[in-house]
């Protein structure tokens, strides 16, 4: 049962999508003691995400911050399918798929019917409306945004987010499973690209922006920024992390939920993405990746 706040509400977690997200959320799930279901239409997707736990795993493990035994335990928790119905005993079942909306909801469609009642239904959405989704649920009560921060394993930060009809018990469950999973919550509201995005996407949009317009070069750009801000990344390095897909899906949402001029994607965001030059994941974007030392593409 999941029905209050208590930290051990939640024994059974459930993660939709084997990719970088869902193999992270999966990893720090079952390295706090929960036992995992990871779900993925591909069998090589699953294979390739309980290879990449193994391996960052590994790296905890070198660096002291994990036993050997808490890493053999944590893996051990792991358990992976290729359907749906085997998310059907979960307390909660976190939602990592694409960002990108009609997947999303025909993904919370298919869930619905194999859920007992009671479960919660979390969505990592960096920025669709939670309350949209939720509406195509049998449960909107139980439903809430749960925006972990990539690389999962590493960064601490998780925004939680409540739509409309999000109540009281699913707030409190879900601030308590991320707090024993190590994590820092920071509320948002049900806006837009919530906090984290929403001024971070368009700082992106706006390196962009000047290196379409020839204020300066990639590597100007991004050293002025880390510089002179102090970052540890420049804006069009971090976008490349993050993947220009991605950053444009956003700029799209800001776009739409916001109408408003300023968060018109940069043309130049636009064409590295029509290109297929997506960043890190594609081997080039604001960079080349293709050499040890990765090199501005413009």
């Amino acid at each position: 049962m999941v029905a209050d706040g208590s930290a051990d509400a939640i024994q059974l977690v459930g993660v939709i999508g084997a990719g970088q997200m869902g193999n992270g959320i999966a990893h720090v799930a079952a390295l706090s003691g929960l036992d995992v279901v990871l779900t993925d239409l591909r069998p090589e997707a699953l294979a390739q995400a309980l290879a990449t736990i193994g391996k960052n795993l590994d790296r905890q493990v070198q660096k002291g911050a994990v036993t050997e035994s808490d890493r053999t335990a944590a893996l051990g928790r792991i358990t992976t399918a290729s359907e749906t119905r085997a998310l059907g005993q979960c307390d909660i079942v976190i939602e990592a798929a694409t960002e990108r909306e009609e997947i999303k909801t025909a993904i919370l469609k298919d869930l619905v019917p194999h859920l007992k009642p009671d479960a919660i239904i979390a969505t990592n959405t960096s920025s669709i409306s939670i309350t949209r989704l939720a509406a195509v649920t049998d449960r909107p009560h139980r439903v809430i945004g749960m925006h972990f921060m990539n690389p999962v394993p590493v960064m601490k930060l998780v925004e939680v987010i409540r739509g409309i009809a999000t109540d009281d018990a699913t707030f409190g469950a879900v601030q308590a499973l991320a707090t024993r999973m190590g994590k820092t919550t920071a509320v948002a509201e049900d806006y837009p690209a919530f906090i984290v995005n929403r001024v971070l996407i368009p700082m992106i949009n706006e390196a962009a922006y000047a290196l379409m317009e020839g204020v300066g070069s990639v590597s100007a750009i991004d050293t002025a920024m880390k510089l002179g801000t102090n970052q540890p990344m420049g804006p069009l390095e971090l976008g490349d992390f993050i993947g220009l897909d991605t950053c444009l899906a956003i700029m799209r949402v800001l776009q739409d939920g916001m109408g408003d001029s300023k968060y018109r994607p940069c043309p130049l965001l636009v064409k590295y993405v029509e290109a297929g030059w997506l960043g890190r994941k594609t081997k080039r974007g604001f960079y080349d990746y293709a050499e040890a030392v990765p090199r501005p593409t413009r």
